[in-house]
């Protein structure tokens, strides 16, 4: 508990604050962002994302590790996306899927997936870079590029918490059977309580699922969609993933983990589609996520 301690310091609060409230304001306070961004004049609202290297700047210079490179890609990365989801807005208001949006998405993906950027952050503080992506990503999609069908509403209806949760039984029968088999999943006899089980739960809904939902479903599988249709996007998206997860838990490329990821992947899909909302598919990978960190890992 000491070791989790020392990270709980000023300027890391004021910077989880500042990369939190945009991803919650965006999420729960939809119509009144998208209305506030709406007013500012062009320069400023394309300049704005500049301001998502302040958490890099609190961090690493309280942590006596600071870098003006690291502090630039922070700058220009954020209002590149911007600029180009503008633009991509432009020349693609039927949003069809542009190039811009597809090269974005690559960027954002492969960078987090390979970990590109977190020798910038001391050591354990990694989770920044991601939640600095995101909402650039969030910016850029949901505020500038104004893509609709996302569903980045975590406002939760009856009607996700239904889906998610039919989603994660059809998938969870498939999974034991299937990881057991491979000698991926191991059954751990306990009960670690209910608070444990809402923690765990509430953490991984809105830290991991919610985040790889906008991205996979919201993001990717929406625009896929408009561009080779239902069916293909669901299990491309579904396989890409997959793949996602081939460095996960080993040093190698973890073929049993992409399998069950991928076809995860198909529920997650499932469940998105649905009413098109990132909110039933995260419920589903939460769900999913948070049995197999308390009773199967």
């Amino acid at each position: 508990m000491s070791e989790a301690f020392q990270f709980i310091t000023p300027a890391n609060v004021v910077a989880a604050l500042l990369t939190l409230i945009p991803f919650f304001a965006a999420a729960f306070c939809p119509e009144r962002v998208a209305a506030g961004v709406g007013m500012l004049p062009l320069p400023v609202k394309l300049l704005s994302p500049a301001l998502l290297c302040i958490p890099y700047i609190l961090v690493t210079a309280a942590a006596g590790d600071f870098h003006w490179g690291w502090s630039a890609l922070y700058i220009v990365l954020p209002v590149t996306i911007a600029v180009l989801l503008w633009q991509a807005a432009q020349v693609d208001s039927a949003k069809h899927g542009n190039w811009r949006d597809f090269l974005i998405l690559l960027v954002l993906g492969v960078s987090v997936d390979l970990r590109w950027f977190e020798g910038a952050w001391p050591a354990h503080l990694a989770i920044f870079n991601k939640m600095i992506l995101l909402d650039a990503g969030i910016y850029g999609f949901v505020l500038l590029r104004q893509l609709d069908g996302t569903g980045f509403d975590l406002r939760l209806r009856l009607a996700d918490l239904a889906i998610g949760l039919r989603e994660a039984a059809f998938y969870t029968p498939i999974a034991l059977v299937l990881g057991l088999a491979l000698g991926f999943l191991h059954v751990h006899r306990v009960w670690p309580g209910l608070a444990m089980i809402a923690g765990a739960w509430i953490f991984t809904f809105f830290f991991i699922a919610v985040p790889e939902e906008l991205f996979f479903r919201g993001w990717l599988q929406n625009l896929l969609e408009r561009r080779i249709g239902r069916m293909p996007a669901l299990f491309v998206t579904a396989a890409l993933f997959g793949l996602a997860h081939f460095n996960k838990r080993a040093l190698h490329f973890n073929w049993r983990y992409v399998l069950l990821a991928a076809i995860a992947g198909l529920f997650y899909g499932r469940a998105w589609r649905r009413g098109r909302r990132v909110g039933a598919s995260a419920v589903t990978h939460a769900t999913v996520d948070s049995i197999w960190s308390l009773w199967l890992r």
